[in-house]
């Protein structure tokens, strides 16, 4: 039996995780990605394969500090973006991702900005 490398062990829970989560016009997905370097996020309408809002650390101006107050940057950057586009409610992705860390501080961050998952 061969053992799964990190990213395909990851990849086969996402594929998981996205055979019970879709996204919609009325209700988009919260897409999560994390690298060492940072986290990105998108509001996906799968319906359309749209995205219609999206965060990314890249996209702070002048942040400094530790990654999870980064992700939860992102997730107030992202739930901002989400008002703008019309988004309220939505349902969560979490990547195959553990929901500890920085995944559970994006979807904190994108609580306290408004959004309702």
């Amino acid at each position: 039996m061969s053992k799964l490398s990190t990213s395909e062990a990851r990849k086969r829970r996402h594929r998981r995780v996205r055979g019970k989560v879709a996204g919609t016009a009325e209700r988009p997905r919260l897409a999560v990605f994390r690298s060492n370097r940072g986290i990105v996020a998108q509001l996906i309408d799968d319906d359309a394969g749209k995205t219609l809002a999206a965060a990314s650390w890249l996209t702070l101006k002048s942040f400094s500090g530790p990654k999870i107050d980064q992700a939860s940057e992102v997730g107030k950057a992202l739930a901002a973006a989400g008002k703008k586009a019309g988004v309220e409610r939505c349902v969560f992705d979490r990547g195959g991702y553990l929901y500890h860390g920085r995944v559970k501080a994006l979807a904190d961050g994108a609580r306290e900005g408004g959004l309702q998952f």
